[in-house]
Protein backbone atom coordinates (compact mmCIF):
# COMPACT_ATOMS: atom_id res chain seq x y z
CA UNK A 1 0.00 0.00 0.00
CA UNK A 2 1.52 3.42 -1.50
CA UNK A 3 1.82 5.63 1.98
CA UNK A 4 2.27 9.61 1.36
CA UNK A 5 2.72 12.38 4.36
CA UNK A 6 1.48 16.09 3.08
CA UNK A 7 3.58 18.12 5.63
CA UNK A 8 2.63 21.38 6.95
CA UNK A 9 0.03 22.38 4.26
CA UNK A 10 -2.85 25.17 5.08
CA UNK A 11 -5.72 23.40 4.95
CA UNK A 12 -8.83 25.33 3.36
CA UNK A 13 -11.53 22.91 4.54
CA UNK A 14 -15.18 23.13 6.55
CA UNK A 15 -15.06 26.31 6.82
CA UNK A 16 -11.49 27.05 8.27
CA UNK A 17 -8.03 27.58 7.69
CA UNK A 18 -5.34 25.53 9.17
CA UNK A 19 -2.42 24.14 9.22
CA UNK A 20 -2.12 20.51 9.46
CA UNK A 21 -0.09 17.24 8.14
CA UNK A 22 -2.43 14.88 5.74
CA UNK A 23 -1.57 10.73 5.37
CA UNK A 24 -2.92 8.98 2.49
CA UNK A 25 -3.05 5.35 2.91
CA UNK A 26 -3.93 3.52 -0.24
CA UNK A 27 -6.76 5.15 -1.92
CA UNK A 28 -7.88 7.04 1.30
CA UNK A 29 -7.16 10.02 4.21
CA UNK A 30 -5.69 7.91 7.01
CA UNK A 31 -4.92 10.50 9.22
CA UNK A 32 -5.00 14.39 9.92
CA UNK A 33 -2.79 16.03 12.67
CA UNK A 34 -0.20 18.63 13.60
CA UNK A 35 3.29 17.17 13.42
CA UNK A 36 2.44 13.80 12.15
CA UNK A 37 5.13 11.19 12.92
CA UNK A 38 4.90 8.05 10.96
CA UNK A 39 6.78 4.74 11.17
CA UNK A 40 7.56 2.58 7.97
CA UNK A 41 7.92 3.47 3.96
CA UNK A 42 6.50 6.18 3.64
CA UNK A 43 6.83 9.59 0.72
CA UNK A 44 7.21 12.50 2.28
CA UNK A 45 5.94 15.59 0.19
CA UNK A 46 6.82 19.46 2.14
CA UNK A 47 3.88 21.38 1.71
CA UNK A 48 4.86 24.34 3.26
CA UNK A 49 3.06 27.68 1.72
CA UNK A 50 0.91 25.46 0.02
CA UNK A 51 -3.21 25.12 0.05
CA UNK A 52 -4.74 22.03 0.50
CA UNK A 53 -8.35 21.61 -0.68
CA UNK A 54 -10.50 19.18 -1.43
CA UNK A 55 -10.52 17.74 -4.81
CA UNK A 56 -13.14 20.31 -6.73
CA UNK A 57 -16.96 17.78 -7.97
CA UNK A 58 -17.95 19.76 -11.00
CA UNK A 59 -21.34 18.90 -11.85
CA UNK A 60 -22.27 19.83 -14.95
CA UNK A 61 -19.91 18.88 -18.10
CA UNK A 62 -20.19 17.78 -21.38
CA UNK A 63 -17.48 15.72 -22.41
CA UNK A 64 -18.62 14.83 -25.89
CA UNK A 65 -17.93 11.24 -26.05
CA UNK A 66 -19.15 9.14 -27.79
CA UNK A 67 -19.90 10.83 -31.03
CA UNK A 68 -18.58 13.94 -30.58
CA UNK A 69 -14.73 12.73 -30.35
CA UNK A 70 -13.67 15.51 -32.58
CA UNK A 71 -14.72 18.12 -29.91
CA UNK A 72 -13.37 15.96 -26.99
CA UNK A 73 -13.15 12.73 -25.21
CA UNK A 74 -14.01 11.53 -21.52
CA UNK A 75 -9.74 10.98 -21.63
CA UNK A 76 -8.42 14.49 -22.80
CA UNK A 77 -11.25 16.59 -20.87
CA UNK A 78 -10.69 14.60 -17.63
CA UNK A 79 -7.07 14.91 -18.14
CA UNK A 80 -7.70 18.93 -18.49
CA UNK A 81 -9.52 18.62 -15.21
CA UNK A 82 -7.19 17.17 -13.05
CA UNK A 83 -4.94 19.99 -14.01
CA UNK A 84 -7.61 22.17 -12.83
CA UNK A 85 -8.41 20.49 -9.69
CA UNK A 86 -11.35 18.90 -10.47
CA UNK A 87 -11.18 15.48 -8.99
CA UNK A 88 -14.88 14.31 -9.73
CA UNK A 89 -17.13 14.96 -12.68
CA UNK A 90 -20.60 14.47 -13.77
CA UNK A 91 -21.49 14.56 -17.28
CA UNK A 92 -25.00 15.37 -19.28
CA UNK A 93 -26.46 12.48 -21.57
CA UNK A 94 -26.70 14.91 -24.92
CA UNK A 95 -23.45 13.00 -26.30
CA UNK A 96 -24.28 10.82 -29.55
CA UNK A 97 -26.27 9.01 -29.30
CA UNK A 98 -27.93 10.59 -26.24
CA UNK A 99 -28.03 8.86 -23.19
CA UNK A 100 -31.63 7.31 -23.71
CA UNK A 101 -31.86 4.06 -22.72
CA UNK A 102 -29.79 2.48 -19.50
CA UNK A 103 -27.91 0.25 -22.12
CA UNK A 104 -26.16 3.75 -23.45
CA UNK A 105 -25.68 4.63 -19.98
CA UNK A 106 -23.52 2.02 -19.18
CA UNK A 107 -21.71 2.25 -22.21
CA UNK A 108 -20.42 5.40 -20.79
CA UNK A 109 -19.28 4.60 -17.62
CA UNK A 110 -17.22 1.51 -19.79
CA UNK A 111 -15.84 4.12 -21.46
CA UNK A 112 -15.06 5.85 -18.69
CA UNK A 113 -13.71 2.99 -16.14
CA UNK A 114 -10.76 2.39 -18.86
CA UNK A 115 -10.09 6.04 -19.40
CA UNK A 116 -10.73 8.44 -17.05
CA UNK A 117 -8.57 10.31 -15.03
CA UNK A 118 -10.84 11.81 -12.51
CA UNK A 119 -14.13 10.41 -11.11
CA UNK A 120 -17.47 10.14 -12.98
CA UNK A 121 -20.35 9.79 -12.57
CA UNK A 122 -23.17 9.99 -15.57
CA UNK A 123 -27.05 11.77 -15.75
CA UNK A 124 -29.58 9.59 -17.28
CA UNK A 125 -31.04 11.37 -19.73
CA UNK A 126 -35.14 12.09 -20.45
CA UNK A 127 -36.90 12.57 -23.43
CA UNK A 128 -40.70 12.91 -24.29
CA UNK A 129 -41.14 9.00 -24.89
CA UNK A 130 -38.58 6.94 -22.48
CA UNK A 131 -40.15 7.51 -18.68
CA UNK A 132 -39.86 3.83 -18.51
CA UNK A 133 -36.23 3.60 -18.97
CA UNK A 134 -35.56 6.78 -16.92
CA UNK A 135 -37.28 5.22 -13.76
CA UNK A 136 -34.92 2.15 -14.23
CA UNK A 137 -32.09 4.41 -13.05
CA UNK A 138 -30.36 3.78 -9.94
CA UNK A 139 -29.83 6.10 -7.58
CA UNK A 140 -27.43 4.75 -6.10
CA UNK A 141 -24.76 4.49 -8.96
CA UNK A 142 -25.81 7.63 -11.16
CA UNK A 143 -26.20 10.78 -10.18
CA UNK A 144 -29.06 12.36 -11.53
CA UNK A 145 -31.65 12.40 -14.47
CA UNK A 146 -31.34 15.58 -16.75
CA UNK A 147 -34.08 17.42 -18.38
CA UNK A 148 -33.13 19.88 -21.45
CA UNK A 149 -36.55 21.97 -20.93
CA UNK A 150 -35.23 24.22 -23.92
CA UNK A 151 -33.70 22.84 -26.92
CA UNK A 152 -30.13 20.68 -27.05
CA UNK A 153 -28.47 17.49 -29.12
CA UNK A 154 -31.12 14.60 -30.53
CA UNK A 155 -34.07 13.89 -28.99
CA UNK A 156 -34.00 15.92 -25.52
CA UNK A 157 -36.44 18.25 -25.97
CA UNK A 158 -39.09 17.51 -23.19
CA UNK A 159 -41.86 20.04 -23.70
CA UNK A 160 -45.01 17.89 -23.38
CA UNK A 161 -46.73 18.73 -20.00
CA UNK A 162 -47.97 15.45 -19.73
CA UNK A 163 -44.73 14.13 -19.90
CA UNK A 164 -42.89 16.83 -17.61
CA UNK A 165 -45.61 15.99 -14.96
CA UNK A 166 -44.81 12.37 -14.99
CA UNK A 167 -41.39 12.74 -14.69
CA UNK A 168 -41.45 15.56 -11.45
CA UNK A 169 -44.17 13.27 -9.89
CA UNK A 170 -42.83 9.86 -10.48
CA UNK A 171 -38.39 10.19 -10.74
CA UNK A 172 -37.38 9.36 -6.90
CA UNK A 173 -34.11 11.02 -7.26
CA UNK A 174 -32.46 14.06 -8.46
CA UNK A 175 -33.65 15.76 -11.34
CA UNK A 176 -31.44 18.37 -12.97
CA UNK A 177 -32.95 20.54 -15.44
CA UNK A 178 -32.11 23.56 -18.44
CA UNK A 179 -33.97 25.75 -18.17
CA UNK A 180 -34.91 28.19 -21.35
CA UNK A 181 -38.55 28.51 -22.84
CA UNK A 182 -38.10 27.29 -26.32
CA UNK A 183 -41.08 29.02 -27.48
CA UNK A 184 -39.49 32.62 -26.33
CA UNK A 185 -36.42 31.83 -27.80
CA UNK A 186 -38.01 31.03 -31.09
CA UNK A 187 -40.21 34.09 -31.45
CA UNK A 188 -36.88 36.01 -30.33
CA UNK A 189 -34.67 34.51 -33.03
CA UNK A 190 -37.34 35.20 -35.54
CA UNK A 191 -37.28 38.81 -34.18
CA UNK A 192 -33.42 39.40 -34.65
CA UNK A 193 -33.25 37.29 -38.18
CA UNK A 194 -36.32 39.90 -39.72
CA UNK A 195 -33.96 42.78 -38.68
CA UNK A 196 -30.46 41.17 -40.05
CA UNK A 197 -31.20 38.39 -41.69
CA UNK A 198 -28.76 35.84 -41.38
CA UNK A 199 -26.03 38.17 -40.20
CA UNK A 200 -27.72 38.37 -36.51
CA UNK A 201 -24.56 39.47 -34.87
CA UNK A 202 -23.19 37.81 -31.03
CA UNK A 203 -24.08 40.94 -29.21
CA UNK A 204 -28.20 39.91 -30.00
CA UNK A 205 -27.48 36.40 -28.08
CA UNK A 206 -28.66 37.09 -24.55
CA UNK A 207 -31.56 38.96 -26.36
CA UNK A 208 -32.58 36.11 -28.01
CA UNK A 209 -31.66 33.46 -24.88
CA UNK A 210 -33.46 36.33 -22.96
CA UNK A 211 -34.29 36.49 -19.09
CA UNK A 212 -37.72 36.17 -20.07
CA UNK A 213 -36.96 32.70 -21.73
CA UNK A 214 -34.70 31.59 -19.00
CA UNK A 215 -37.40 32.80 -16.13
CA UNK A 216 -40.26 31.49 -17.61
CA UNK A 217 -38.91 27.66 -17.87
CA UNK A 218 -37.23 27.81 -14.52
CA UNK A 219 -40.29 28.91 -12.78
CA UNK A 220 -42.07 26.47 -14.31
CA UNK A 221 -39.73 23.63 -13.10
CA UNK A 222 -39.62 25.08 -9.51
CA UNK A 223 -43.51 24.83 -9.59
CA UNK A 224 -43.06 21.72 -10.73
CA UNK A 225 -41.16 20.83 -8.23
CA UNK A 226 -42.81 22.11 -5.36
CA UNK A 227 -46.43 20.78 -6.38
CA UNK A 228 -44.87 17.20 -6.66
CA UNK A 229 -41.81 17.49 -3.97
CA UNK A 230 -39.59 16.69 -6.19
CA UNK A 231 -35.98 16.77 -5.90
CA UNK A 232 -35.21 19.67 -8.07
CA UNK A 233 -31.42 21.13 -9.07
CA UNK A 234 -31.83 23.72 -11.85
CA UNK A 235 -28.64 24.46 -13.78
CA UNK A 236 -26.59 27.22 -14.69
CA UNK A 237 -28.66 30.22 -13.42
CA UNK A 238 -27.98 33.20 -15.57
CA UNK A 239 -30.20 36.00 -14.58
CA UNK A 240 -30.65 38.14 -11.38
CA UNK A 241 -34.11 37.43 -11.83
CA UNK A 242 -34.13 33.80 -11.28
CA UNK A 243 -32.05 33.78 -8.37
CA UNK A 244 -35.30 35.01 -6.35
CA UNK A 245 -36.47 31.53 -7.30
CA UNK A 246 -34.37 30.04 -4.46
CA UNK A 247 -33.94 30.44 -0.94
CA UNK A 248 -31.69 29.95 2.19
CA UNK A 249 -34.16 29.18 4.57
CA UNK A 250 -33.35 25.74 5.27
CA UNK A 251 -29.81 23.64 5.66
CA UNK A 252 -28.32 22.36 2.30
CA UNK A 253 -29.33 18.98 2.96
CA UNK A 254 -32.64 19.54 3.53
CA UNK A 255 -33.38 21.23 0.38
CA UNK A 256 -35.57 20.04 -2.10
CA UNK A 257 -34.92 22.90 -4.69
CA UNK A 258 -31.13 24.00 -5.31
CA UNK A 259 -29.24 25.83 -8.00
CA UNK A 260 -26.25 26.03 -10.06
CA UNK A 261 -24.41 29.20 -10.96
CA UNK A 262 -21.43 28.47 -13.33
CA UNK A 263 -17.88 30.09 -13.93
CA UNK A 264 -18.60 31.83 -16.82
CA UNK A 265 -21.56 33.89 -15.86
CA UNK A 266 -19.62 34.71 -12.69
CA UNK A 267 -16.82 36.18 -15.00
CA UNK A 268 -17.69 37.65 -18.11
CA UNK A 269 -20.62 40.54 -18.77
CA UNK A 270 -22.47 40.81 -22.06
CA UNK A 271 -19.75 43.50 -22.72
CA UNK A 272 -17.48 41.02 -23.73
CA UNK A 273 -19.18 39.59 -26.51
CA UNK A 274 -17.35 42.51 -28.62
CA UNK A 275 -13.74 41.45 -27.81
CA UNK A 276 -14.74 37.73 -27.29
CA UNK A 277 -17.71 37.02 -29.60
CA UNK A 278 -18.96 33.36 -30.07
CA UNK A 279 -16.08 32.44 -27.86
CA UNK A 280 -18.06 33.21 -24.85
CA UNK A 281 -21.40 32.26 -26.66
CA UNK A 282 -23.39 29.73 -24.41
CA UNK A 283 -26.67 28.45 -23.83
CA UNK A 284 -28.41 30.03 -21.39
CA UNK A 285 -25.99 33.16 -22.53
CA UNK A 286 -24.06 35.05 -20.41
CA UNK A 287 -26.20 38.41 -20.10
CA UNK A 288 -25.63 41.87 -18.31
CA UNK A 289 -23.12 43.06 -15.43
CA UNK A 290 -26.25 43.56 -13.21
CA UNK A 291 -27.30 39.65 -13.98
CA UNK A 292 -23.35 38.88 -12.99
CA UNK A 293 -23.85 40.85 -9.92
CA UNK A 294 -27.02 39.43 -8.99
CA UNK A 295 -25.73 35.73 -9.34
CA UNK A 296 -22.79 36.62 -7.05
CA UNK A 297 -25.00 37.65 -4.46
CA UNK A 298 -27.06 34.79 -4.20
CA UNK A 299 -24.15 32.53 -4.48
CA UNK A 300 -22.68 34.67 -1.50
CA UNK A 301 -26.30 34.46 0.53
CA UNK A 302 -26.66 30.82 -0.39
CA UNK A 303 -29.82 30.95 -2.53
CA UNK A 304 -27.51 29.34 -5.37
CA UNK A 305 -25.79 26.39 -3.73
CA UNK A 306 -23.08 24.96 -5.88
CA UNK A 307 -20.42 26.46 -8.97
CA UNK A 308 -19.82 24.42 -12.14
CA UNK A 309 -18.30 24.69 -15.19
CA UNK A 310 -20.78 23.64 -17.56
CA UNK A 311 -17.54 22.52 -19.44
CA UNK A 312 -18.38 22.48 -23.43
CA UNK A 313 -15.96 22.05 -25.54
CA UNK A 314 -16.12 22.80 -29.51
CA UNK A 315 -13.65 22.80 -31.95
CA UNK A 316 -11.51 26.22 -32.98
CA UNK A 317 -13.19 25.92 -36.24
CA UNK A 318 -16.95 25.44 -35.37
CA UNK A 319 -15.96 28.17 -32.86
CA UNK A 320 -14.83 30.22 -35.93
CA UNK A 321 -18.17 30.32 -37.98
CA UNK A 322 -21.06 33.39 -37.78
CA UNK A 323 -22.92 33.59 -35.16
CA UNK A 324 -25.91 31.59 -36.75
CA UNK A 325 -23.69 28.81 -37.41
CA UNK A 326 -21.17 28.67 -34.16
CA UNK A 327 -22.29 26.21 -31.48
CA UNK A 328 -22.93 27.32 -27.88
CA UNK A 329 -20.29 25.91 -25.43
CA UNK A 330 -16.74 26.56 -24.54
CA UNK A 331 -13.87 24.55 -21.88
CA UNK A 332 -13.77 25.51 -18.43
CA UNK A 333 -12.45 22.86 -16.30
CA UNK A 334 -8.80 23.61 -16.31
CA UNK A 335 -9.07 27.33 -14.52
CA UNK A 336 -12.40 27.24 -12.76
CA UNK A 337 -11.01 26.87 -9.71
CA UNK A 338 -7.74 29.29 -10.51
CA UNK A 339 -10.62 32.11 -11.85
CA UNK A 340 -13.13 31.52 -8.39
CA UNK A 341 -9.48 31.51 -6.16
CA UNK A 342 -8.83 34.90 -8.31
CA UNK A 343 -12.19 36.20 -7.33
CA UNK A 344 -11.29 35.16 -3.72
CA UNK A 345 -7.55 37.34 -4.50
CA UNK A 346 -10.81 40.25 -5.10
CA UNK A 347 -12.13 40.41 -2.24
CA UNK A 348 -15.49 38.58 -3.87
CA UNK A 349 -16.06 35.49 -2.02
CA UNK A 350 -13.58 33.95 0.41
CA UNK A 351 -11.25 30.96 -0.35
CA UNK A 352 -13.24 28.74 1.99
CA UNK A 353 -16.72 29.84 0.68
CA UNK A 354 -14.45 28.65 -2.66
CA UNK A 355 -14.22 25.28 -1.52
CA UNK A 356 -17.66 24.96 -0.14
CA UNK A 357 -19.00 25.42 -3.70
CA UNK A 358 -17.16 23.71 -5.52
CA UNK A 359 -16.51 21.03 -2.95
CA UNK A 360 -18.61 20.55 0.48
CA UNK A 361 -21.76 21.56 -1.34
CA UNK A 362 -21.60 19.51 -4.53
CA UNK A 363 -20.87 16.23 -2.14
CA UNK A 364 -23.80 16.93 0.39
CA UNK A 365 -26.29 18.40 -1.99
CA UNK A 366 -25.88 15.06 -3.97
CA UNK A 367 -25.46 12.92 -1.12
CA UNK A 368 -21.41 11.71 -2.49
CA UNK A 369 -20.48 9.39 -0.85
CA UNK A 370 -16.57 10.14 0.95
CA UNK A 371 -15.77 12.57 -1.04
CA UNK A 372 -15.97 16.53 -1.12
CA UNK A 373 -14.07 16.92 2.38
CA UNK A 374 -10.59 16.41 4.33
CA UNK A 375 -11.55 14.30 6.57
CA UNK A 376 -10.13 10.72 7.57
CA UNK A 377 -12.10 7.57 5.77
CA UNK A 378 -12.83 9.48 2.73
CA UNK A 379 -10.92 9.10 -0.76
CA UNK A 380 -7.57 11.05 -1.12
CA UNK A 381 -9.03 13.56 -3.32
CA UNK A 382 -6.64 16.59 -2.65
CA UNK A 383 -5.06 19.63 -4.61
CA UNK A 384 -2.53 21.47 -3.67
CA UNK A 385 -2.78 25.07 -4.80
CA UNK A 386 0.43 27.33 -5.04
CA UNK A 387 -0.97 31.30 -3.88
CA UNK A 388 2.57 32.48 -5.23
CA UNK A 389 3.01 30.97 -8.30
CA UNK A 390 1.20 32.52 -11.20
CA UNK A 391 -0.57 30.90 -14.23
CA UNK A 392 -0.51 32.65 -17.57
CA UNK A 393 -3.30 30.93 -19.98
CA UNK A 394 -1.30 30.26 -22.99
CA UNK A 395 -2.39 27.80 -26.08
CA UNK A 396 0.86 26.22 -25.09
CA UNK A 397 -0.89 25.52 -21.53
CA UNK A 398 -4.21 23.89 -22.57
CA UNK A 399 -5.14 20.22 -21.90
CA UNK A 400 -8.41 20.60 -23.78
CA UNK A 401 -8.49 18.44 -27.50
CA UNK A 402 -10.09 21.67 -28.93
CA UNK A 403 -6.77 23.83 -27.98
CA UNK A 404 -8.34 26.78 -27.52
CA UNK A 405 -9.64 28.47 -23.56
CA UNK A 406 -12.06 31.99 -23.25
CA UNK A 407 -9.55 32.98 -20.52
CA UNK A 408 -6.20 32.70 -22.92
CA UNK A 409 -4.32 35.78 -22.07
CA UNK A 410 -5.50 35.97 -18.38
CA UNK A 411 -2.90 35.46 -16.05
CA UNK A 412 -4.01 34.14 -12.76
CA UNK A 413 -2.40 34.57 -9.09
CA UNK A 414 -2.65 31.06 -8.26
CA UNK A 415 -1.42 27.99 -9.87
CA UNK A 416 -2.19 24.42 -9.42
CA UNK A 417 1.10 22.04 -8.06
CA UNK A 418 -0.53 19.07 -7.76
CA UNK A 419 -3.69 16.97 -7.56
CA UNK A 420 -4.44 13.48 -6.18
CA UNK A 421 -7.27 11.19 -7.08
CA UNK A 422 -7.72 8.24 -5.27
CA UNK A 423 -4.60 8.83 -3.38
CA UNK A 424 -2.64 8.76 -6.60
CA UNK A 425 -0.93 11.60 -7.44
CA UNK A 426 -1.96 12.87 -11.46
CA UNK A 427 -0.79 15.88 -11.55
CA UNK A 428 2.11 17.71 -10.85
CA UNK A 429 3.65 21.17 -11.58
CA UNK A 430 2.50 20.61 -15.57
CA UNK A 431 4.58 17.58 -15.56
CA UNK A 432 3.14 14.69 -18.43
CA UNK A 433 1.75 12.45 -14.85
CA UNK A 434 -0.46 10.18 -17.29
CA UNK A 435 -1.68 8.19 -14.27
CA UNK A 436 -4.39 5.58 -16.20
CA UNK A 437 -7.16 4.32 -14.32
CA UNK A 438 -7.28 7.11 -11.28
CA UNK A 439 -10.64 7.70 -11.03
CA UNK A 440 -13.34 5.62 -9.85
CA UNK A 441 -16.82 5.63 -10.24
CA UNK A 442 -18.75 7.59 -7.71
CA UNK A 443 -21.59 6.16 -5.75
CA UNK A 444 -24.20 8.32 -3.51
CA UNK A 445 -26.04 7.49 -0.24
CA UNK A 446 -29.72 7.58 -0.97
Amino acid sequence: MTRTLLKGATIINEGKEFTSDVLIEGTTIAKIGTNLSIDGVVEEINCEGLLLLPGCIDDQVHFREPGLTHKGTIATESWAAIAGGITSFMEMPNTVPNALTQTLLQDKYDIAATSSYANYSFFMGASNDNLEEVLKTDPKTVCGVKIFMGSSTGNMLVDHTETLEALFSQVPMLIATHCEDEATVKANLAHYKELYGENIPVTAHPLIRSEEACYLSSSKAVELAKKHNTRLHILHISTGKETHLFDNSIPLEQKRITAEACVHHLWFSDADYETKGNFIKWNPAVKTAADRDEIWKAVLEDRIDVIATDHAPHTLEEKSQAYMQAPSGGPLVQHALLAMLEAADQGKISRVRVVEKMAHAVATMFQIEKRGYIREGYFADIVLVNPNTKTAVTKESLRYKCGWSPFEGVEFKNSIDSTFVNGKLVYKNGLDLRIEQAGMRMTFAR
